[in-house]
C-alpha cells in the first residue's frame, strides 16, 4: 500500500506540476486512467469502463484541427482549462437574472432598434415587507413606474429609444439592492407624498402648486394629477435594515403628566425626576442614580464633531490565504566559462570577423514587396560603420568646434525594415565611442507616445539624430522642407548614414579599438505604466558579459544563421541579432513587421530557406503563423535546435506554444527547441530555457490557483477550481548570475518559499541606471535584499527585474506576471493579462477585435479600479455587445472575484497604436481619463466595485432643543444669533403708513421729480415718469376699475404686464382702488404652450377676478395659439390700460388698517413650488424702509435696476421703492439685454449711476457674451469707475466664481472689485440681507465640505482639500433679526452648527394657497417669527453666509448634500459639460449634462462625471443622462428647476443623447 500510496502523489505530481501540454478535466481523467491502468484488475468490465486515450500530440492536434479550421479563435490568451472556468462561471451566473440595464440612446447615435427589445425583464418582485409598504403608501412600484411612464400625456416628440429610462432606473434601484446586499425597503420618500399628490405642498403652514418660471417651462411643468406627483417607494436606502419591516397601527401611549412642583424644588430636581433637599444630597443621589440605571453617553459627546467621513479600511481577515513555507535563498547560475579565444568588445569581434571573413554574411533583410533579399557581409558592416564613426567625429561642425564628442548621445531613428542600416549606425557610434538611443519612427505630429520621447531626448542632452535617407524622407516636413518640430522634442540635426552622403576617412584613420569597460554603451528607453518614458544606461562591460552569458546559454557557434522577427531596436531582438550575432558571427535573417501581416509564414519559410538554427519570436507570431497555416508538404523545421519565445514570461503564451509544437511536431519540430525566456530591460535577460538535444525531461509546468495568486500566495490546485492559472518555466538563472525573489512593498525582504513576489539579478550583464535619474536608479539598481532576521543577504547589489514569479523546483524560474501590468484592488493583486485573457474567453470575436483589448487600473476613490477597453467590430449591434459586456462582467467576477469598473468598446481603429501594431496601453489610459476615448458603449458598474465608501452616518437619537442648547453651553459656544440696526428713526414720509399715501405726498411736494426712467434695447431714454405724472395715472386706472371693472375693495387683480412703466401705474392704481394686485409674468411668445398654463395656474391660485393688461398681450391670450393651451372662455375678465377713462377717480381709496392685505407676491421657488406670499401695507413699508436705510436711498439718488420686476426684492426695487424714499431709479428690462448684452452697463456708465441692482442671469449673460469685447467698450466710451455698490439680488448662496470671473473681466473699464456684492432673501422673507453703501466689505470664507454634510461648521484655508468657498451674503438689513435653529427641532444651535435661519421681522405675514401660516401683530414691539428654509450660518462679526435651500438639500448615506456643490465638480469634469443638474430619484443620484460637441463624444461624459462624484463627494451615480444645450430648465433669476428637470426625466421627455445606467 506504500508503494501505491507513492505512486499515486508521483501521478498527482506529473498530472499538476509537471504536465506537458495544456489539459482538461475531460483530458485529465483519461491521462488519470491510462496511468492507473497498469494497476487495475484486467476484467472484462473493466477494460470497457477504462476509456483508451490516444496520444495527447495526436489528439491535441486534430482537436487544434478542427478548431483552427473555423478560423474565429485566437490562441495568444487560449487555455482550455481557463475556456472550461469562464464557462463554468458564466453558467453559475446564468441563473441569476441579468443586472445589466441597458443605456438609452438617441436615434442619431443607433440605429432604429426598439428599447423594448433589449431592456431585459424586470427584477423578481420584492418582499412581503416591500408589499405591505406599497399597500400601506397606496401606491406599489409596478403602478407608480407605469404611471409615471404613461400617466401624463406628452406634447412634444421624445425619442423612442428613451421610453423605458425611468423603468431602467426602477431595476437598477431594484438591482442594487439585491445584488449588493441592501435590506428590504427601509422607508418611504414621502418627500413629495401627502398633499403633494393633490398637487399641493404643505411646509410650515404654506401651501402652493409645483409650476416653473415662464422661459424654463416644459410640457411637464403642470402636473396636477396624482398620478405624476406620487413619489416612488425608496427601495435603495443605505441605512440598514435588521429586520422586515411591517407597516402598523401605532400604538397610543398615555403620557402622564408630572405633579407640579412649588419654590425651588424644580430646579434642584436631579435626572430622574426626585426631588432632593441641598446641594450635597443632589450629588450623592445623583451618584447612587447613576449606579442604578443603565450608563448613558456624557452630554459632551452629544456635540463631538462627528463628520470626519472615514472611508473603509478592509481589515485582515484571518482566513486568507498567507505564506507558509521557509524563507527562499538567492539562486546561483551556473559558471561563465571563458569563451575560448573571445573577443574583448563588440568593437574587436567586428573588426576580426570583418578582416577575417569578409564575405560572410551578417544580416539579410526580407521585404513584404517583390524585391530581392538584401544581405549585409561584415566586411561591408565595418566598413561601413568605420566610415560612419569618421564623420561624425570630423564632419559635424568645425575641426575647432565639433557636434559631437566622445560621450554624447546621439538618437537612432530607423524604421522596422531597415536592420542594416541601424546595425551600422549601432556600431559607428560603438567605434566613435558615442552614446547611441535607438527610438521609434515618429510617423505623425501626433504619434501615441511621441511627447515622451522627447522628454527623454531633451533629458539625454540628444542634439543629433541619425536616420537613413528612405526614412528622411518619410518624415513630417514643415513648409520650408526641414523636419517638423514635433511635440516635446528638442531641436535636433538630422544627419543621414547612407554612404552617398558621407565623406570616406583617409587610410591613417583608425578608431581605437578599447577593451569593455564601465563607459555607456547604448540607451534603451522604456515606456512606464504611467507614459513616462526612462532611459536605462548599458555599459561597455554589462553588454559584452550578456552577449557572453546569451552564447554560453544558448550555445550559438560561428556562421550559424537566426531567423529574427523582434524587433531589433530593443530587447531580446537587439540582443540576440544585433549584438549577440556579431560576437559569434552569426548569420541573422531580418524578417520586419511589414512583411509578417502581409505572410505570417515569412519565418517559418525563412528558417526552411536558410536551413536556420535559432528563431527568435513572439508568442503572436506562433499564433499568426498557425491561422495562415493550409499544410505545406515542403515545410520542415528540423534544423531548428532553439526557438526562443521572447515573451514566454507571459503564463499566457503557453497555449500558443503547446498549439504550435502540435501541428509542427510532424514537420520535424521538437519539443526541447521551444525555448521560452525572460527579460527586462532593467536585468537584461533574467533566464532562458536551455535546448538541450535528445532530452526527455519535460518542462516545469504548474497548475496554480488564480484567488491564492492574488494574495501573493503559491498554492497548487488541487480541489479542481475553475480559477487556476497554467504557467511554464522560463529556465534557470543565467550564468554568473544571481536570481533572488523580494517582497513587492517595503523593505526588499526575501519572500518565502511559496510567495509570489520581484525578481532581482545580481550580475555584471545588467543595466547601471536611469539615465539622469538617480533617486529612481537607487531604488531599481542598487537593491540590498535583507533576511527575516535583518541581515543582508549578500555583498552584491541587485537590480529589480520588474517581473513577478518565484522560483520553483530545481531553481526554474517561473513567471507569474509583471510589475507594470499588476493592479491591486481592495487589497488583492491582478494581472491585466489573466483579465484580457478571461474576457477574450467569452467568444468576442464576433464583437470585438482580440488583438485591440487593454485593461488598466485608474486611482478612483483610493484605491485602483480596472477598466477593460476594446475595438468594437463595425457589424455587431448595440445589443449584442451589451450582452457580451455584461457576460464578461459575469466571467470576470466568477474567475477573479473582481469587479471590472468600466468596460468601454470603441470604434474599430481609434485606439493609439504603437509602432509594431500593438495597443499604446499608457495613451489609451491618459485619453480615458481626459475623457478623449470617443467610445461607442460604456459600461460603469461603481456600485459593485466601490466598497470603500464612508459608513452611513446615523443620527444621534434622544437629543432634544434643550440638550443642544446646553451641550452648546459646556462647549463654551454661543447661540448663533444676530441682528441689524434697530428702525427707531422716523422722517417725514415715513409719517404715512400706506404707499399710496406716500405717492399722493409726493405728487404735491415734489410733482416734477423723476421717479422712473425706462432704457429701451438701443440705449436711449423710452419714456419716463414724474412724481405727477404717475400720481395721475394710477387715478385713472382706479378709475378703470371701478367704472369698466366693477370691482370692490379687496378684489384680486392680476397685473399680466411686461417689465415697464405700465406695470408701476397699474399697480398703484390697484392701491388707488382698493384692489389686491398680482405681479405675473406675460407669457412667452416662442413658447406660449408651456408659459401660458403657468399664469392661469397663478390667476386661479390667486383667485383673481379681473386681468389688467396691454392691447398686445390681450391679443395674444385670444390667439388661436393661446386657445389650444388654454380655453380664452376660462379667463376672468380682461381689461385693456392702453386707452384709459379721461376723468379721474373722485374717492381714493384708503386702508383702514395697516395689517391689512396690500399685495401678493407670486413666484416659482428653487425647488419649483409656486407660492404666493401675502404682504400687507404695514410690512411693505417696513421692508421699504429697511432698504432705504441699507442703502441710503433719498431723492438725490439715482439707481439702475436690471431685475425682474415680478415678485421678491426685484419687485421692491423696481415698483415700491423709488415711491417711499424718491431717487430717481432706472429702469432696464432683462429680455432687452438678449438683443443688446451690453444695454445694462452702457447705460450704468451713461447715467454715472453710482448704485445698480442685477441678478445672476444677468451677471452671467454680460460675462458670456461680452468676454471679448471689453476693449471696444471702453474705446466707446464706458466707465465704471463711479460704481459704487453693485449688488446681486438671489435667493440663493453667492455665486463665488461668476462674481469673481464678472469683477475680474470689467476691471478694465473702471469697475472696482470691492463694488460687488450680493443680496439674499427668500419666498417667505423676501430681503434678509442686502449690502449697503457703508460698512466693511463682504468676506470670503472656507469651509469643509465634509462638515456641512453632517450639519456643521469648520473653516479652513483657501486651497485645502474639500475646501468650499462661500461669499457673505451682505449685511443683515435693519430690524431683522437672524437666529439659527435645528431644521428639525427647532431649537437653537451654536454657531459651528449649521441649521436653519428663522427671522424676527416685523408684521410678514407668509401666505399660500390663501392660508395664514403664522399670526400677524399689531404691536410693534412685539415680532413674529418665520421659518427661513435656508441653511446659513453665522460668524463671530454677524457675518451671514448662505450654503443652501433647505428644500433642496438630498440626504444619501444620512449625509446632506446640496446640489450645487456636486454640479459644480461636475462641470469642472470635461470642457464639453456646460451646464449640469443632480437630483435623486428611489435615493439613485441623477446628472443631467449638457453636452457642448458632437453626439459621439457623448459617451466620454459618463466616467468622467462618475469619477469626480466619487472622488470628491464620496458618492455613486446612478444615473447619467446626456441631454442638448438649453433643456436644463432655469428660471428668469438664473436658478434650475432640478424638480422641473426631474419631472421631465421620468416622463421621458427630455429626448436624452444617451442615458447610461451606473451598475
Amino acid at each position: 500500500s506504500e508503494q501505491l500510496d507513492g505512486f499515486l502523489k508521483f501521478i498527482h505530481l506529473e498530472l499538476y506540476f509537471f504536465f506537458s501540454g495544456d489539459i482538461t478535466q475531460k483530458g485529465y481523467e483519461k491521462k488519470r486512467s491510462k496511468l492507473l491502468k497498469a494497476y487495475l484488475p484486467h476484467t472484462q468490465g473493466a477494460e470497457r469502463s477504462i476509456p483508451v486515450t490516444p496520444s495527447s500530440s495526436s489528439s491535441s492536434s486534430s482537436r487544434y484541427q478542427r478548431r483552427r479550421s473555423t478560423g474565429t479563435r485566437d490562441e495568444r490568451y487560449r487555455s482550455d482549462v481557463h475556456s472550461e472556468a469562464v464557462q463554468a462561471a458564466l453558467e453559475r451566473h446564468s441563473e441569476r437574472k441579468m443586472a445589466v440595464l441597458l443605456p438609452s440612446k438617441r436615434q442619431s447615435l443607433i440605429g432604429q432598434t426598439s428599447m423594448d427589445t433589449y431592456t431585459p425583464p424586470d427584477s423578481s418582485s420584492g418582499s412581503d415587507a416591500e408589499g405591505s409598504l406599497g399597500r400601506a403608501g397606496g401606491v406599489s412600484v409596478d403602478s407608480w413606474i407605469s404611471r409615471a411612464l404613461h400617466g401624463s400625456p406628452s406634447t412634444s416628440s421624445s425619442s423612442s429609444s428613451h421610453s423605458n429610462s425611468s423603468a431602467n432606473a426602477a431595476r437598477l434601484a431594484e438591482t442594487s439592492m439585491h445584488s449588493y446586499g441592501i435590506g428590504p425597503m427601509s422607508h418611504l420618500s414621502l418627500k413629495r407624498w401627502g398633499l403633494r399628490e393633490m398637487g399641493v405642498s404643505a411646509e410650515n403652514g404654506i401651501v402652493g402648486r409645483h409650476s416653473s418660471d415662464y422661459q424654463s417651462d416644459r410640457p411637464w411643468s403642470s402636473l396636477d394629477s396624482e398620478d405624476s406627483l406620487t413619489a416612488p417607494p425608496d427601495i435603495t436606502s443605505y441605512m440598514p435594515a435588521p429586520a422586515p419591516i411591517s407597516v402598523q397601527c401605532p400604538q397610543v401611549t398615555m403620557i402622564t403628566r408630572p405633579p407640579p412642583k412649588y419654590g425651588n424644588a424644580e430646579l434642584m430636581e436631579t435626572g430622574d425626576g426626585v426631588p432632593v433637599s441641598s446641594r450635597v444630597s443632589a450629588k450623592i443621589q445623583q451618584l447612587v442614580n447613576t449606579l442604578k440605571r443603565p450608563k448613558r453617553r456624557p452630554l459632551r459627546e452629544f456635540f463631538v464633531e462627528d463628520f470626519e467621513e472615514l472611508l473603509e479600511v478592509q481589515q485582515p481577515d484571518p482566513s486568507l490565504p498567507r505564506p507558509e513555507g521557509v524563507e527562499s535563498t538567492p539562486i546561483q547560475g551556473e559558471e561563465l566559462d571563458g569563451l575560448k579565444n573571445c573577443p574583448a568588445s563588440l568593437e574587436a569581434a567586428l573588426l576580426r570577423w570583418g578582416a577575417i571573413a569578409p564575405k560572410a554574411p551578417c544580416l539579410t533583410t526580407t521585404h513584404s514587396n517583390a524585391k530581392q533579399p538584401y544581405t549585409l557581409t561584415y566586411g561591408k558592416l565595418w566598413s561601413k560603420s568605420l566610415k560612419l564613426a569618421y564623420n561624425l567625429l570630423h564632419k559635424l561642425g568645425s575641426k575647432q568646434e565639433p557636434i559631437i564628442h566622445p560621450g554624447d548621445r546621439v538618437a537612432l531613428v530607423y524604421p522596422n525594415n531597415d536592420p542594416a542600416a541601424f546595425m551600422v549606425a549601432f556600431y559607428g557610434c560603438l567605434l566613435a565611442e558615442v552614446v547611441p538611443v535607438p527610438i521609434e519612427v515618429p510617423l505623425t505630429k501626433k504619434d501615441a507616445g511621441s511627447q515622451q520621447i522627447g522628454f527623454l531626448l531633451g533629458s539625454c542632452g540628444v542634439a543629433v539624430a541619425l536616420t537613413s535617407d528612405a526614412c528622411h524622407k518619410g518624415l513630417p516636413k514643415s513648409a520650408s522642407g526641414d523636419v517638423m518640430q514635433f511635440k516635446g522634442w528638442p531641436k535636433l540635426l538630422w544627419v543621414l548614414t547612407d554612404s552617398k552622403h558621407l565623406s570616406k576617412p583617409p587610410r591613417e584613420w583608425f578608431p581605437l579599438i578599447k577593451d569593455a569597460n564601465n563607459d555607456t554603451a547604448y540607451i534603451e528607453y522604456k515606456t512606464c505604466k504611467d507614459g513616462s518614458v526612462l532611459g536605462i544606461t548599458v555599459t561597455r562591460m554589462a553588454m559584452l558579459t550578456h552577449c557572453q552569458t546569451l552564447t554560453h546559454t544558448c550555445g550559438y557557434s560561428e556562421a550559424e544563421t537566426m531567423v529574427n522577427v523582434l524587433d531589433f531596436k530593443k530587447g531580446i531582438g537587439l540582443w540576440h541579432s544585433v549584438q549577440t550575432s556579431v560576437l559569434n558571427m552569426l548569420h541573422v535573417v531580418s524578417v520586419p513587421y511589414a512583411l509578417m501581416k502581409v505572410n505570417p509564414l515569412s519565418w517559418i519559410q525563412n528558417v526552411c530557406q536558410y536551413k536556420a538554427k535559432v528563431t527568435c519570436v513572439k508568442s503572436r507570431d506562433l499564433h499568426w503563423a498557425l491561422m495562415s497555416y493550409k499544410d505545406q508538404s515542403d515545410t520542415t523545421m528540423s534544423s531548428l535546435r532553439m526557438l526562443l519565445i521572447a515573451d514566454g514570461s507571459n503564463p499566457w503564451s503557453i497555449s500558443s506554444c503547446d498549439a504550435f509544437l502540435n501541428v509542427f511536431q510532424s514537420m520535424g519540430l521538437r519539443s526541447e527547441v521551444i525555448c521560452p525566456c525572460a527579460g527586462s530591460p532593467e536585468a537584461l535577460t533574467v533566464a532562458v530555457r536551455r535546448p538541450q538535444e535528445g532530452s526527455s525531461k519535460p518542462a516545469g509546468r504548474g497548475v496554480l490557483s488564480m484567488t491564492n495568486l492574488s494574495h501573493g500566495v503559491i498554492r497548487v490546485d488541487t480541489g479542481e477550481k475553475l480559477s487556476v492559472l497554467t504557467l511554464q518555466d522560463v529556465g534557470t538563472a543565467m550564468p554568473g548570475a544571481m536570481v533572488c525573489v523580494v517582497k513587492l512593498e517595503g523593505v526588499p525582504q526575501l519572500c518565502k518559499t511559496d510567495e509570489i513576489g520581484e525578481i532581482c539579478v545580481s550580475s555584471v550583464a545588467t543595466g547601471t541606471s536611469y539615465y539622469g535619474l538617480s533617486g529612481m536608479s537607487k531604488n531599481t539598481f542598487e537593491v540590498c535584499p535583507v533576511a527575516c532576521d535583518g541581515g543582508f543577504v549578500s555583498d552584491c547589489v541587485f537590480v529589480r527585474s520588474g517581473l513577478l514569479g518565484f522560483v520553483g523546483p530545481g531553481g526554474m524560474i517561473f513567471i507569474s506576471g509583471t510589475l507594470e501590468g499588476l493592479m491591486q484592488v481592495g487589497g488583492r493583486k491582478h494581472s491585466a493579462d489573466d483579465i484580457i485573457a478571461t474576457a477574450l474567453a467569452v467568444e468576442p470575436m464576433k464583437f470585438i477585435y482580440r488583438g485591440r483589448t487593454v485593461v488598466f487600473s485608474v486611482n478612483v476613490l483610493y484605491d485602483e479600479r480596472i477598466v477593460l477597453v476594446a475595438e468594437q467590430r463595425p457589424d455587431s449591434t448595440e445589443e449584442e455587445s451589451y450582452q457580451w459586456m455584461s457576460r464578461v462582467l459575469q466571467a470576470i467576477d466568477g474567475i477573479h472575484q473582481v469587479g471590472v469598473y468600466c468596460l468601454a468598446l470603441v470604434p474599430a481603429n481609434t485606439l493609439p497604436k504603437t509602432p509594431l501594431g500593438g495597443i499604446h496601453l499608457s495613451e489609451t489610459k491618459q485619453l480615458f481619463l481626459e475623457g478623449a476615448l470617443h467610445p461607442s458603449s460604456i459600461l460603469m458598474c461603481p456600485h459593485s466595485c466601490i466598497t470603500n465608501l464612508p459608513k452611513p452616518r446615523q443620527k444621534q437619537p434622544e437629543v432634544g432643543p434643550a440638550s443642544v442648547m446646553v451641550g452648546n453651553l459646556v462647549a463654551g459656544k454661543r447661540m448663533a444669533q444676530a441682528s441689524g440696526r434697530d428702525l427707531s428713526h422716523m422722517e417725514d414720509n415715513e409719517q404715512f403708513l400706506f404707499l399710496s399715501e406716500v405717492l399722493q405726498w409726493r405728487a404735491q411736494t415734489t410733482p416734477e421729480h423723476i421717479l422712473y426712467t425706462l432704457i429701451n434695447s438701443r440705449g436711449a431714454i423710452g419714456s419716463s415718469l414724474t412724481c405727477l405724472q404717475l400720481h395721475k395715472r394710477a387715478e385713472k386706472i382706479a378709475t378703470l376699475l371701478y367704472e369698466r371693472g366693477q370691482l370692490r375693495d379687496g378684489d384680486h387683480v392680476a397685473l399680466v404686464y411686461p417689465p415697464g412703466l405700465d406695470l408701476i401705474a397699474a399697480f398703484y392704481g390697484c392701491l388707488y382702488a382698493g384692489c389686491i394686485p398680482i405681479t405675473v409674468r406675460p407669457p412667452h411668445l416662442q413658447n406660449i404652450s408651456t408659459t401660458l398654463p403657468t399664469v392661469k395656474m397663478i390667476l386661479e391660485v390667486s383667485r383673481s377676478v379681473c386681468v389688467m393688461t396691454t392691447q398686445a398681450i390681450s391679443k395674444l391670450l385670444k390667439s388661436r395659439d393661446a386657445s389650444v393651451a388654454v380655453d380664452f372662455k376660462s379667463w376672468p375678465p380682461i381689461l385693456e390700460t392702453d386707452d384709459l377713462p379721461k376723468r379721474r377717480c373722485s374717492l381714493l381709496y384708503k386702508p383702514c388698517d395697516p395689517d391689512t392685505l396690500a399685495y401678493l407676491d407670486f413666484s416659482v421657488s428653487t425647488t419649483g413650488m409656486l407660492a404666493g406670499v401675502k404682504m400687507s401695507h404695514n410690512a411693505t413699508s417696513a421692508l421699504c424702509r429697511s432698504v432705504k436705510l441699507q442703502c441710503e436711498l433719498y431723492p438725490s439718488r439715482e439707481v439702475a435696476v436690471c431685475l425682474d420686476p415680478y415678485c421678491g426684492l426685484g419687485f421692491v426695487l423696481w415698483c415700491l421703492c423709488s415711491v417711499y424714499a424718491g431717487q430717481q431709479s432706472v429702469l432696464i428690462s432683462p429680455m432687452d439685454l438678449e438683443v443688446n448684452p451690453a444695454l445694462w452697463l452702457q447705460s450704468v456708465s451713461q447715467f454715472k449711476v453710482r448704485d445698480t441692482f442685477c441678478s445672476y442671469s444677468v451677471m452671467e449673460l454680460c460675462t458670456r457674451s461680452l468676454s471679448s469685447l471689453t476693449d471696444s467698450l471702453k474705446a466707446r466710451g464706458m466707465d465704471l469707475i463711479r460704481v459704487r455698490s453693485c449688488v446681486v439680488v438671489a435667493e440663493e448662496r453667492p455665486r463665488v466664481a461668476l462674481t469673481q470671473s464678472f469683477c475680474k473681466l470689467f476691471k478694465d473699464v473702471g469697475l472696482h472689485p470691492r463694488a460687488v456684492s450680493t443680496a439674499f432673501g427668500c419666498r417667505v422673507n423676501l430681503a434678509v440681507c442686502l449690502q449697503g453703501t457703508s460698512g466693511p466689505d463682504p468676506t470670503t470664507v472656507y469651509v469643509d465640505m465634509r462638515a456641512l454634510r453632517h450639519d456643521r461648521v469648520r473653516l479652513v484655508e483657501r486651497g485645502s482639500p474639500h475646501s468650499l468657498p462661500l461669499m457673505e451674503s451682505g449685511k443683515i438689513l435693519p430690524g431683522v433679526r437672524i437666529i439659527i435653529a435645528n431644521p428639525e427641532t427647532k431649537g437653537p444651535i451654536g454657531d459651528s452648527h449649521l441649521g436653519e435661519s428663522t427671522e424676527c421681522q416685523r408684521v410678514l405675514h407668509c401666505v399660500r394657497r390663501g392660508k395664514c401660516a403664522f399670526g400677524s401683530f399689531r404691536s410693534q414691539c412685539i415680532l413674529c417669527f418665520l421659518s427661513q428654509r435656508y441653511l446659513i450660518c453665522i460668524e463671530q462679526h454677524d457675518a451671514l453666509y448662505v450654503v443652501g435651500a433647505l428644500d433642496e438639500v438630498m440626504e444619501l448615506r444620512g449625509m446632506k448634500y446640496h446640489p450645487i456643490d456636486i454640479e459644480t465638480s461636475i462641470i469642472r469634469a470635461h470642457r464639453n459639460i456646460t451646464e449640469c443638474a443632480v437630483f435623486t430619484w428611489t435615493n439613485l443620484l441623477v446628472v443631467v449634462v449638457e453636452l457642448d460637441g458632437s453626439e459621439q463624444e457623448a459617451l466620454d461624459l459618463v466616467p468622467m462625471v462618475t469619477n469626480v462624484v466619487l472622488e470628491e463627494h464620496y458618492l455613486i451615480v446612478g444615473v447619467v443622462v446626456v441631454v442638448d444645450t438649453g433643456v436644463i430648465p432655469i428660471n428668469s433669476r438664473g436658478e434650475k428647476q432640478r424638480m422641473h428637470l426631474r419631472d421631465g426625466f421620468l416622463a421621458d421627455q427630455l429626448d436624452p443623447i444617451y442615458v447610461a445606467y451606473n451598475m
